[in-house]
């Protein structure tokens, strides 16, 4: 297999870092947006990452569909979302949050660094930020107060996805976070700092 995208991507690190969680021996092409869009268009029409070329050739595209795959590929017993139930959907609903944070801090990130000065727009910049934190601190409120993860004892996809977008968040909007406290999740990205799937992946802007 080989994934298509690089570890600046939150949306790119949360697929390398579930893949290397659970064993699968992949290739990287590490594409950017910003300067191969037309090669990665022969992988995602869309010109977005990630994409997953699977053994058979096959593009899969969008995190959320290729972590799926790799979720159905391992089984229920090693998946990172519960197959089914209330642990299911407080999985789910966790990951949302950590993807709504993706979302608004890339946008936040292209804003500031994209787009002339001259013509940015401050107050869609701000509710960028605004929904930032307000993401971020949702996912600290309700991440379990006892131990290191998240949820349900072990490490799961709300994991990954919310040290990925905390992670993005400190590289491309550092003065954002500077005063804003965020225990239980700070004390999970700490956790996992060393384990070789993150700190391979750790993004650099």
């Amino acid at each position: 297999m080989i994934l298509i995208g690089r570890d600046l991507s939150p949306f790119t690190r949360r697929v390398a870092i579930s893949l290397d969680v659970l064993g699968f021996t992949y290739e990287r092409k590490q594409l950017s947006t910003a300067t191969d869009a037309l090669e990665i268009r022969q992988y995602n029409p869309l010109g977005r990452v990630p994409a997953l070329v699977l053994d058979t050739g096959e593009s899969l595209i969008d995190s959320s569909a290729i972590l799926d795959y790799l979720d159905e590929t391992v089984g229920p017993d090693r998946s990172l979302i519960p197959a089914s139930g209330p642990e299911r959907r407080h999985i789910l609903r966790l990951v949302s949050l950590a993807l709504g944070v993706m979302e608004k801090s890339v946008a936040a990130y292209y804003e500031r660094t994209r787009r002339p000065a001259e013509t940015r727009h401050p107050p869609w910049l701000n509710m960028l930020e605004d929904q930032t934190l307000a993401g971020l601190e949702a996912l600290n409120s309700q991440a379990d107060s006892k131990g290191p993860w998240l949820a349900l004892g072990r490490m799961t996809q709300a994991d990954i996805s919310a040290v990925a977008a905390l992670d993005f968040a400190d590289t491309a909007l550092p003065n954002l976070l500077k005063d804003v406290n965020l225990p239980r999740l700070r004390r999970l990205a700490l956790h996992l700092q060393n384990e070789p799937a993150f700190l391979s992946t750790k993004p650099k802007a």
